[in-house]
């Protein structure tokens, strides 16, 4: 019988009805009760880790919570992790670079609405990560959401109230449920490449922008002036950017000049950012700045932090994001 360990970190799933409004209230064993007999299918100890709302969920939480992961990765077959759904993808998207070679499945989930609501979601995402936990296929962080399993790198958040609030951005889902079980799709999985390593050393100076047509440069002097390590820019379309009356360019080049590492990426969700396609795209490329391609944004946020924490020199940051670690980036 495998063993699962089921933590909990607050979110929507846990939260009960206040005169402030919904808050983390339900511990794990809670949520466990409302599972029925369901757990009987394998171990499964329970851990009360955070009692926060997602909103309030920082690198600090991130790094607390990929310590405890990699403490118990020995003793468990497979973790399932319960999470606020505003700042999951950032969440996950971390755990995914923080536990390199995770020889487990971590499976993180939550709700739309709280388990103590009678038409609640978080039963059935419940059962489906327990489910996905106990697979001997799976290694990795994945998000499991409305009977979809997603990688932890490409899940984002676009829908605020609806159930299938999630979904795979630029890949297929890594696994579907429907009345065959669980198919996974193997070509997605995450395999451990070595022995699983800790790199929990995050760098927070890291800066998301998302440029608007006449946005003023002086911007990013501030951001060098607040001593920002990183900085990830949603571009226009497949890699666009003002560089006439405003030149954001020259300003990109500046910022390289002074050591900060600068990733592009698109403002549209879907598709690849390609800035050898126009002018102003090949400009910046020019300049030392790094393709995002089609990395979500929370990956490539995520992943700078992550590589700010391992490396200072630009190049060296560089050539982390032209690897392909966790099946975050097609290249």
């Amino acid at each position: 019988m495998k063993k699962i360990l089921f933590i909990t970190t607050g979110g929507t799933i846990a939260s009960s009805e206040s005169d402030e409004g919904l808050i983390p209230a339900l511990t794990s064993e809670d949520l466990i009760g409302y599972l029925g007999h369901q757990e009987q299918s394998a171990t499964i100890e329970c851990e009360d880790l955070l009692c926060l709302d997602s909103s309030n969920m920082q690198p600090e939480e991130w790094m607390l919570i990929a310590r405890r992961i990699y403490e118990a990765v020995p003793y468990y077959d497979g973790i399932v992790l319960t999470h606020g759904t505003d700042t999951m993808a950032y969440s996950a998207s971390a755990l995914s670079f923080m536990l390199e070679n995770l020889p487990i499945p971590v499976i993180i989930t939550g709700s739309q609405l709280p388990l103590e609501h009678p038409l609640s979601d978080g039963v059935d995402n419940i059962r489906c990560a327990f489910y996905a936990a106990m697979q001997d296929e799976l290694t990795g962080v994945y998000v499991c959401f409305n009977r979809q399993l997603i990688l932890g790198t490409r899940a984002v958040k676009v829908r605020t109230m609806n159930l299938n609030a999630f979904e795979s951005v630029n890949v297929t889902p890594a696994g579907i449920v429907n009345a065959c079980g669980m198919s996974l799709n193997k070509e997605l999985l995450i395999h451990p490449k070595g022995k699983l390593k800790l790199s929990d050393d995050l760098c927070k100076e890291v800066f998301l922008l998302k440029l608007v047509p006449g946005l003023n440069p002086n911007i990013f002097d501030m951001l060098i002036h607040m001593q920002y390590k990183g900085i990830v820019i949603e571009a226009f379309g497949a890699g666009g950017m003002h560089f006439k009356r405003r030149d954001l360019v020259q300003k990109l080049e500046e910022l390289v000049e002074h050591g900060v590492s600068v990733v592009v990426c698109s403002q549209c969700l879907y598709e690849n950012s390609d800035f050898s396609i126009y002018q102003t795209g090949k400009k910046v490329l020019q300049k030392g700045v790094i393709q995002g391609l089609d990395m979500t944004s929370e990956a490539a946020v995520t992943k700078l932090m992550w590589a700010l924490g391992k490396k200072q020199d630009p190049e060296d940051v560089k050539k982390l994001f032209e690897t392909n670690f966790v099946n975050e980036i097609s290249l």
